[in-house]
């Protein structure tokens, strides 16, 4: 495990571990309690400039790259996010952070379901973002997910990132619809932070085409952890219909956020950091 500097979050060191044969980079910052931030499907350690420091004002706060993604290894063959969840639970056993809470977004939150699932004495307690699973399950999410994969508008985008963040049309073209309620008034730090990721990604058309093939209800009675989903109430992407089922299955409080779409980690971070730091105090007080 090398350590080197690495911009991507303020204050954060770059390290990596190795699952298997290969290599997962991720961002570690603070100290105190262990919790982890697993970004979504496309996204990288980056997309929690606006979540990762605050909270490593008091806490150690961990934020690997899923395979392929970021500047970690594609997985040679991952037919399910199981392999996934393994990989992530490989980056806290080399920092030595289980059991530890983990707060997921989008893909990252399905990831965290499995982890839990596969690992109950890990994982001490999970945050659903806007998580993935239910909707992209179906015919239309199937393709969405492969077309993506295949064609890559994000590696297109962010190569102009600089150009199109700080443009209110550009914000608009990248976001709308999809990403964010209100993408004129998204920070465009955030928006440049969001595109960053696509041009250095390997592979995410396996992490797509396992979160298709994965059901996301399966074995949820064995998440034992407490949770809380936590969505936009405008999201587009991943509705908040979604939210209201993983919350009735898994028995645990949704909160949703006003005026607020799938991004809800860049585009209400306070928000965002407010729920998370409600759920983890309840942790540590429990």
């Amino acid at each position: 495990m090398t350590t080197v500097s690495k911009p991507d979050l303020a204050g954060f060191e770059e390290r990596w571990a190795r699952y298997r044969a290969t290599r997962i980079r991720y961002l570690v910052g603070g100290s105190g309690p262990p919790v982890v931030l697993v970004h979504g499907l496309g996204g990288f350690a980056g997309n929690w400039r606006a979540v990762a420091p605050p909270l490593a004002a008091d806490r150690r706060v961990i934020v690997p790259e899923l395979p392929g993604h970021g500047g970690s290894e594609p997985l040679r063959a991952a037919p399910t996010l199981d392999p996934f969840a393994e990989a992530m639970l490989a980056v806290l056993d080399a920092e030595k952070a289980l059991p530890a809470p983990w707060v997921g977004h989008s893909l990252g939150g399905l990831v965290g379901l499995r982890a839990a699932a596969r690992r109950p004495e890990g994982i001490t307690g999970l945050v659903l973002a806007a998580g993935a699973g239910i909707s992209s399950a179906t015919r239309v999410g199937e393709a969405t997910v492969t077309a993506l994969g295949v064609v890559k508008p994000g590696r297109l985008l962010g190569r102009r990132r600089a150009l199109v963040s700080r443009s209110p049309l550009g914000r608009a073209l990248a976001f709308g619809w999809w990403g964010v309620a209100d993408p004129r008034g998204l920070d465009p730090e955030m928006a440049e932070a969001f595109l960053a990721g696509p041009p250095r990604h390997t592979d995410t058309l396996s992490a797509g085409r396992a979160l298709v093939a994965t059901d996301s209800r399966l074995d949820l009675e064995r998440v034992a952890c407490p949770c809380l989903c936590l969505w936009g109430a405008e999201d587009n992407w991943v509705p908040l219909q979604d939210g209201i089922e993983y919350a009735r299955r898994l028995r645990a409080p949704l909160r949703s956020i006003a005026g607020c779409g799938h991004l809800l980690i860049g585009e209400r971070p306070d928000a965002v950091l407010q729920a998370v730091r409600e759920f983890l105090a309840g942790l540590d007080e429990g």
